[in-house]
């Protein structure tokens, strides 16, 4: 008869669990979605301080020269790039039905947006106002109006913010929670109670700092 070993086998890598594809991807998924949530903020926030549009006022035989930066045409897209960013951060400290929902308002600022960039990118409006302004005369109307390229840039940043509320929806699930106190699967940690000698005072003193009774440890023996 031969010889039988009650110790199990090591396992080898050929043994080991197969990784599900999806975790792998929630796991990559954090970083992207931190990247471009990030990125697309800070691309919006600064976008929206650019130019946007110039123009022409008439003041008498002369003209004046206006401009209008995005955030007095419109200033939709930096909100909306705070409310994202501040999302963006929410989603790692709650969990379940709530994690969806905070990664639904990521996506919706994301393309809130896109959406205010684009449908602002005239200026026309802040212009026409500014124009006012200068010459004390609310008909006026600015001309020789041009646009640059920073309102689609704008779009682009807060696209990238639409982006990753979209990975979070999707992969926001798998990824790990700020909630130090809970283990993976939600459950509380067990706490371990340190053991208390009752022949060490010090023992004793700790076990009091700690908030516990050390009169109702198992292990102590109080018959000395």
């Amino acid at each position: 008869m031969g010889y039988v070993s009650a110790v199990p086998p090591p396992r080898t890598d050929a043994d080991a669990e197969p990784e599900a594809p999806d975790s792998r991807g929630g796991r990559r998924s954090v970083a992207v979605a931190l990247l471009l949530g990030a990125l697309g903020a800070t691309v919006v926030l600064l976008a929206s301080g650019r130019t946007w549009a110039r123009g022409t006022a008439a003041i008498g035989s002369d003209s004046l020269q206006l401009a209008a930066d995005g955030r007095a045409v419109t200033g939709l897209p930096a909100a909306l790039a705070i409310v994202g960013l501040a999302a963006l951060v929410a989603v790692f400290a709650v969990r379940g039905r709530s994690r969806l929902i905070v990664s639904g308002l990521l996506a919706l600022s994301g393309l809130g947006a896109v959406l205010s960039a684009l449908f602002g990118a005239d200026g026309r409006r802040a212009l026409d106002a500014q124009a006012a302004r200068t010459t004390a005369d609310s008909a006026a109307h600015v001309a020789g109006l041009t646009q640059t390229t920073w309102p689609y840039v704008t779009a682009a940043g807060a696209a990238l913010i639409l982006a990753a509320g979209l990975l979070a929806l999707r992969f926001g699930r798998s990824w790990p929670s700020m909630g130090g106190r809970y283990e993976r699967d939600g459950s509380p940690r067990t706490r371990t109670v340190a053991a208390v000698d009752p022949d060490r005072p010090e023992d004793l003193w700790k076990a009091l700092d700690r908030g516990e009774d050390p009169t109702t440890d198992p292990g102590a023996d109080w018959a000395h």
